[in-house]
């Protein structure tokens, strides 16, 4: 049977027990030791060679696109491609104009050694790729979300190398752009005041056939429900902007969908600085929206958008005795640079040439799991939890439903009420192409 390193979209969906262990960073396998030989500026005066994994619709619709967009600027070149459909790699490869086409992993890593893997699978599949290429040496570009748990995250973590890199960081393109830049400047210098209160809203839409992809709606394949995979760009763009959390409650409720996580959630959010923050994440409503809005003490800041923004989604709306001029100032975002992918690799690509940690990797892109992960716990045990609090021991640290009655698999389900408060209880080809196919335009997980 193909392993996940095979970018293999096989797995055993009733076994969901999660794997505890973390991996140090240096083995005594010399399959598994991390390349120490790169020079210095290992990429300097030449293309990075990338290798994309899985060749479903978030690869070719997102992640090839900008990597051949850098490639026109010549700072990237896709040297392989790895899918363990035979057919749609090769028919990918002969398309793209890529050399090199592969069914196993570990082999195209041996035999290109690529600088950077784009690694556009199911999440189950994330932590054993990801290790994997940079044990090789590459750095990592995975898709969201990022690990199944917090587990997971830190044995990718602890396979990167500190003084230089690799590192792996985590598709969360929301985050990037001229807008973003514009508004985070905005709040570090103070100009619009103390931040007070948020919303953060992922209000989204999902049929019985969005479920009826096999991986989709388990904890151990999907990693969670719409909190896990669709809200949490929006989280991730919260935190961005206003910094770390403390505590969370949440509720959870599974109320359509015959699946084994939420398929909506509702959160209250207390930041480090004291704002305080609601959060909602659902998969049931036809008037879909993304939405975040900041009240600060001289502004409120709003973007309203679906699956990616622009400056003309973005509003700034002054207090009354803000002057005029001021508030034109605020409004003046600059030229306009939408959130994509390309704009992420784009970043990516200039930390590899310095040799530094990329944004959204290690603890910056952490924060987002380790909040959505104590949402969970909240939810299913009716506690407020802290930040920090979440480490190796706790039941959620290793699986997002924390072995919770009603949630975790296996286990008898709840009633309506109690399961609505919570307080009881990719290689990505099939799976990706559907998600392509459900969910037109959507850039959500391979």
């Amino acid at each position: 049977m193909p392993t996940a390193r095979n970018a293999s979209t096989a797995h055993d969906p009733e076994n969901t027990d999660p794997d505890p262990t973390i991996p140090p960073p240096h083995t005594d396998d010399p399959d598994l030791t991390p390349r120490t030989d790169r020079p210095a500026a290992p990429f300097a005066g030449r293309r990075i060679r990338a290798a994309l994994v899985g060749t479903g619709g978030i690869a070719r619709g997102s992640h090839l696109p900008a990597l051949a967009r850098l490639a026109e600027e010549g700072e990237t070149e896709v040297v392989a491609a790895v899918d363990i459909d035979a057919d749609s790699v090769e028919r990918l490869c002969s398309d793209n104009g890529i050399p090199h086409p592969y069914t196993d992993l570990d082999r195209m890593l041996e035999e290109q050694r690529p600088d950077l893997v784009s690694i556009c699978t199911p999440p189950v599949l994330h932590r054993e790729q990801t290790v994997a290429a940079l044990q090789a040496g590459a750095w990592v570009w995975c898709e969201k979300p990022p690990v199944p748990t917090l587990a997971d995250f830190d044995a990718v973590e602890a396979a990167e190398i500190p003084d230089g890199g690799p590192f792996a960081a985590i598709v969360f393109q929301h985050r990037f752009g001229s807008g973003p830049r514009h508004v985070a400047r905005l709040l570090a210098e103070g100009a619009l005041g103390r931040p007070l209160v948020a919303h953060c809203q992922t209000t989204w839409y999902r049929d019985a056939a969005y479920y009826a992809v096999p991986w989709r709606g388990r904890w151990r394949t999907e990693g969670g429900g719409p909190a896990m995979g669709h809200g949490i760009h929006q989280m991730d763009l919260l935190l961005d902007l206003l910094g770390p959390w403390s505590e969370v409650r949440a509720m959870a409720g599974r109320l359509v969908h015959d699946v084994e996580t939420e398929d909506v959630s509702t959160a209250l959010v207390r930041f480090s600085d004291g704002a305080l923050a609601t959060v909602v994440n659902s998969v049931l409503s036809p008037d879909e929206v993304s939405r975040i809005r900041i009240d600060c003490e001289r502004a409120t800041v709003e973007l309203t958008h679906l699956y990616g923004h622009s400056n003309g989604d973005w509003r700034i709306t002054p207090a009354p005795e803000v002057p005029e001029e001021e508030a034109a100032a605020w409004r003046d975002f600059g030229a306009d640079v939408p959130s994509s992918h390309l704009e992420q690799l784009r970043e990516l690509v200039a930390a590899m040439r310095a040799g530094v940690r990329p944004r959204s990797s290690g603890a910056d892109g952490r924060t987002s799991l380790e909040l959505i992960t104590a949402l969970y716990k909240s939810a299913f045990t009716g506690t407020t939890v802290r930040a920090g609090e979440i480490r190796p021991g706790d039941p959620y640290y290793t699986a997002l439903h924390g072995g919770a009655p009603g949630w975790a698999p296996g286990t008898s389900r709840t009633t309506e009420a109690t399961q609505t408060t919570g307080t009881d209880k990719k290689s990505g080809v099939t799976a990706a192409t559907e998600v392509s196919a459900a969910v037109p335009g959507e850039e959500a997980s391979a």
